[in-house]
């Protein structure tokens, strides 16, 4: 009888070992999220640094995150004095960090060469790799926001997210409320 308990809890502890450990592997894939001009070979972006105009792509929320005054302005347009720029021609860098921005003294030095890079570095628009369908159609992520330079409001951007989870019900409320007071001067 032992013998028959202790196979069966060992049964079960194997059985749900495994099915947590299947639970935890997840893949995060957001191929059609990417814009037309980012480069071919990744299933997952989160930012791209781009070397000639010193500046971040945010795929998740298609806006660009540059500096002015010393101060990070998420947009979903380049500033005017980049209205030409070709994303299409210029170098791109892949970084699945968060908030690579901050380590934007690094990313000067490490990849300053690429500044001017002329050799073609392969862009989804161009691929003819299924995988990129979706992607080839996202030609700059809602055209008409970005003529507009709509910028994303403060508390949906990732790094102002807080985890619900971890909080009591009145910060939860205090946190909602403060997002609905849409006139408040934006401070970042």
């Amino acid at each position: 009888m032992k013998k028959i308990i202790l196979t069966s809890a060992i049964f079960l502890a194997v059985v749900a070992t495994s099915h947590t450990a299947s639970a935890q592997i997840s893949i995060n894939v957001n191929i059609g999220s990417q814009p037309a001009w980012g480069p071919t070979g990744y299933d997952h972006v989160d930012y791209y640094y781009i070397p000639a105009i010193d500046a971040y792509y945010y795929v998740p929320s298609a806006q660009y995150v540059y500096l002015v005054n010393n101060k990070w302005v998420w947009n979903a347009a380049l500033p005017s004095r980049y209205s030409g720029f070709d994303l299409y021609g210029a170098y791109k860098v892949v970084m699945n960090t968060p908030k690579p921005y901050l380590q934007h003294r690094s990313h000067i030095t490490k990849y300053s060469r690429y500044k001017t890079y002329t050799a073609k570095q392969p862009v989804i628009r161009d691929s003819r790799d299924a995988k990129y369908t979706q992607a080839r159609n996202n030609q700059g992520h809602n055209q008409q926001e970005r003529q507009q330079g709509q910028r994303q409001p403060a508390n949906d951007r990732p790094e102002n997210k807080k985890d619900d989870q971890h909080q009591s019900p009145s910060q939860k409320n205090d946190r909602q409320n403060k997002g609905d007071n849409k006139n408040r001067p934006n401070n970042h």
